[in-house]
């Protein structure tokens, strides 16, 4: 398979969801897609399926950005297609934020940042004594890495040594309230995670083949978690989104649709 060329559907139809959705939280989801893409088309053991004991497990710490995830167990015949369009809506089944108890496939009911991979670690320390060739992977937002919490699972993973743990970081440089270097300045970023005892990885977020590349180093590692620091763009694919910190989540036109839809398409 074109993980490339997959990712770009998959965002494409991102786009579209949240838009038919009446607006949300388009930035950290588009920059997230080749992450995701690369996780639950190549990286990640389903093949036993959802309900497989000894399955990888995915986190997702940005809660936020399940559009993208949503399309994803669509895609991959874990959820009904149709379901997509009550993403957001009154009574509908795919809440704005993932929820574990809604939907099949989510491992982690998410909505409060800083929280996720503390579970993530419980999850690994838990799967690593019963089903040790089991992975736990965890998606984080640079934002979140304000949230003091974040930095106690880290030292944790580091003192279990719960090297079946990859985190990863959508490192899009941008938070609803403006740019990370602004809010809180997270630099030297792989130098804390290190300083944490963290072993660190860093490569270019929308590039699918480097993320393979990078992933594969991080699960060959063993006696350190492992952090990847994706470098990406929020509302990547979209120009007038693109690494601007105000559409974290918002509304668009109709006009701004369809220009969007073309710069999707361009990109594809």
């Amino acid at each position: 398979m074109d993980l490339q060329k997959k990712a770009a559907q998959l965002r494409t139809k991102t786009f579209e969801v949240i838009t038919q959705a009446g607006g949300g939280h388009y930035g950290g989801s588009l920059s997230a897609v080749e992450i995701m893409t690369v996780l639950y088309y190549d990286v990640m053991n389903l093949s036993g399926g959802i309900a497989a004991k000894d399955r990888d497990r995915f986190i997702l710490c940005k809660g936020h950005s399940g559009p993208p995830l949503y399309v994803i167990l669509a895609d991959k015949g874990f959820i009904a297609e149709e379901r997509l369009k009550e993403l957001d809506q009154n009574g509908g089944s795919l809440p704005k934020h993932v929820d574990r108890l809604k939907v099949q496939g989510i491992d982690y009911s998410s909505g409060s940042l800083g929280q996720g991979l503390s579970v993530a670690c419980g999850m690994a320390a838990s799967l690593k004594e019963k089903y040790p060739d089991t992975r736990v992977y965890a998606l984080l937002g640079d934002g979140e890495c304000d949230e003091g919490q974040v930095w106690e699972a880290a030292m944790l993973a580091r003192q279990y040594q719960l090297d079946n743990l990859i985190g990863i970081v959508d490192y899009n440089q941008c938070q609803i309230d403006g740019r990370t270097s602004q809010v809180i300045n997270l630099e030297p970023f792989a130098d804390k995670w290190r300083a944490f005892g963290w072993n660190v990885l860093e490569c270019d977020g929308h590039d699918t083949n480097a993320l393979q590349k990078t992933i594969t180093q991080a699960k060959l590692h063993h006696g350190q978690p492992t952090i990847i620091i994706a470098h990406t763009k929020k509302g990547r694919g979209v120009s007038f989104m693109e690494d601007n910190y105000i559409w974290h989540s918002g509304k668009i036109t109709q006009e701004q649709f369809e220009i969007g839809l073309r710069d999707l398409e361009g990109r594809g």
